[in-house]
């Protein structure tokens, strides 16, 4: 397969990906597989994920190198099982039959799902509400599923490795999950990389729905380290997914000493420039892959990011990864007396 990537005007990512002899293989050529007019991707695992609250597809094979990568186990390394678009639009009309909250196309994206359930599986257990409990749903709406208690939202997620450079996947797969399913939103998580004009297009005509756009870093410099590649048009990659219709939230993770406030900041007012009402989240690291030694971020360091963000103009904001900043009750209090729930 020629690179799609190359073949637009852009240059190849960073997408080798690890074979089972060693060896090291562009990632649309082992990763993806066309039999007839059928593509085929292969996926690690697809189950009911939390927090998201949606069926996660989770992908091997992606477009970047991030050093920080939780997924690298799967997304750089050849792993999982191939399955037919046929096949995972079966599966996605399987999970629809089990759905247990019905979100309208807005709300198609992770940023909502705390506003419905904050995964405590307290009403499950024992028969009450978590102490910060939304309490909109009732138990009978709440299922287990291999990350925990949650509901079942309307949604499919393609998660873990992103090719969205090879749109023709992609479009063939939201076609058949939309010919199958009444009330499925296609939701992509994507580095952004693939997200060129064409692609976007592309992924407009097939019917896709939402975006988590993941903004790894603004510094150009930075982002080359971190990932690999350039982040010259994925920084264009938010206007142009408003412009189309699609539903976008976008999310950075705070790397200490390599993705602070001052980067944050700056993504964050790119975002606001566009629409101020576009949901923003802000992940805390912590140390995988290739960043074992680089510590996870304070408490204090989060809330400075948080209120920053917040002054530029941005009304939906939250932070993410509590537990990794957050690890005593004393402070949890603090976070909930400076920031609230609402940004939780």
């Amino acid at each position: 397969m020629k690179c799609q990537m190359i073949e637009q005007g852009f240059p190849m990512g960073s997408c080798l990906t690890k074979m089972p002899n060693g060896t090291l293989k562009r990632a649309c050529e082992v990763t993806l597989e066309k039999k007839g007019d059928i593509w085929q991707r292969l996926i690690k695992s697809i189950h009911l994920s939390r927090p998201e609250d949606y069926l996660s597809i989770y992908q091997s094979g992606c477009s970047h190198n991030c050093l920080k990568c939780h997924s690298w186990y799967f997304s750089k390394v050849f792993e999982g099982h191939y399955y037919a678009t046929d096949e995972i639009a079966e599966r996605v009309a399987e999970y629809e039959e089990m759905v247990t909250v019905e979100v309208p196309r807005e709300r198609a994206l992770m940023y909502y799902a705390t506003d419905l359930c904050r995964h405590c599986g307290a009403c499950i257990i024992k028969g009450e509400y978590g102490p910060l409990c939304p309490q909109k749903l009732s138990p009978s709406q709440i299922v287990l599923s291999p990350q925990g208690y949650g509901p079942a939202r309307n949604i499919v997620a393609f998660t873990g490795g992103d090719l969205t450079c090879c749109a023709d996947f992609y479009f063939q797969v939201t076609e058949k999950i939309k010919a199958q399913c009444e009330n499925i939103w296609v939701l992509l998580e994507a580095n952004g990389y693939g997200l060129t004009p064409n692609n976007l297009d592309k992924f407009k005509d097939a019917g896709v729905d939402s975006y988590w756009l993941d903004i790894k870093a603004y510094d150009d410099e930075i982002y080359q380290k971190l990932c690999g590649t350039t982040n010259k048009w994925i920084l264009k990659a938010p206007e142009e997914i408003i412009d189309r219709g699609f539903v976008l939230e976008v999310l950075t993770l705070f790397i200490p000493s390599w993705v602070e406030t001052d980067q944050i900041t700056k993504i964050a007012e790119l975002i606001a420039a566009i629409d101020p009402n576009i949901p923003f989240s802000i992940l805390a690291f912590f140390p995988e892959y290739k960043l074992q030694d680089v510590p996870r971020p304070t408490l204090m360091q989060m809330l400075k990011s948080y209120f920053a963000v917040k002054d530029v103009g941005l009304k939906n904001v939250r932070l993410g990864n509590i537990g990794v900043f957050a690890k005593t009750q004393n402070e949890w209090n603090t976070l909930l007396t400076l920031a609230g729930e609402d940004a939780l």
